[in-house]
């Protein structure tokens, strides 16, 4: 697991290109961990990496487990089947990961195969974002589109958060760009990036103040969500 990149997700920086998303969704990640888990709860998050936010669910007395084709506790095998059987888990988690899956409805599939009876889904994935292979890239989604594909894959959104809007996204997209050209630069690189870093997510954190929630609800740069299986749809929401 990279320590490193895992604390700068979960805590990052105003010198940090992609500040203002990771910003907004940790407060909506725990918000919902907060409202569905429970002490001794098992959460599984598909395509761990580098476990970013496992604190938050260690904080709350949930059993973490992390499921990745290598190096986690369970194994994703490459034709995406998981090392699992069914009903082992209260919570499915999925940060920044649907956007690289090539089989989407096999990965949900997966998801709810392994949810126990009344057991729920957090996802992350991109609205909209640069092209970044890890190793593919192959899906972005408006809002409406990611709620219908959960529905045809058998689960019922009971909430979508949408992090930072357009103006904000389009600062971030351009700060991205010259964060990275800038720290190819020898010796002032670094410190120019970061410099500009704070410059430009200041930019952006104003920009987002200002867009109207009407706007940034379906002009997400990421959505977060809250599902479980149709099935259980007669169950009581939480509080």
């Amino acid at each position: 697991m990279h320590t490193e990149s895992a604390a700068r997700r979960l805590r990052p920086r105003m010198t940090d290109s992609d500040w203002l998303v990771l910003r907004g969704m940790r407060p909506a990640i725990e918000r919902m961990a907060s409202r569905i888990g429970r002490a001794g709860a098992t959460a599984v998050d598909l395509g761990c990496g580098s476990q970013p936010y496992r604190p938050v669910f260690d904080a709350r007395g949930i059993t973490y487990r992390g499921a990745d084709l290598e190096n986690a506790d369970i194994r994703i095998h490459e034709d995406g089947h998981v090392d699992l059987a069914d009903g082992s888990a209260d919570m499915v988690v999925s940060f920044q990961v649907l956007e690289h899956v090539r089989n989407v409805g096999q990965y949900l599939a997966e998801a709810k195969r392994i949810l126990r009876a009344g057991g729920w889904l957090i996802l992350s994935t991109h609205g909209t974002w640069l092209y970044h292979p890890h190793p593919e890239d192959h899906h972005r989604w408006t809002r409406q589109g990611l709620l219908a594909e959960l529905a045809a894959n058998g689960f019922e959104t009971t909430e979508c958060v949408s992090v930072v809007g357009p103006l904000g996204w389009t600062t971030m997209v351009r700060l991205t760009c010259a964060f990275a050209a800038c720290r190819r630069i020898p010796l002032i690189g670094r410190p120019l990036a970061a410099l500009l870093a704070i410059i430009m997510n200041a930019k952006g954190y104003l920009e987002e103040l200002i867009t109207p929630e009407w706007v940034r609800s379906d002009n997400g740069c990421v959505y977060v969500t809250l599902s479980r299986p149709s099935k259980a749809g007669a169950m009581e929401r939480p509080a």
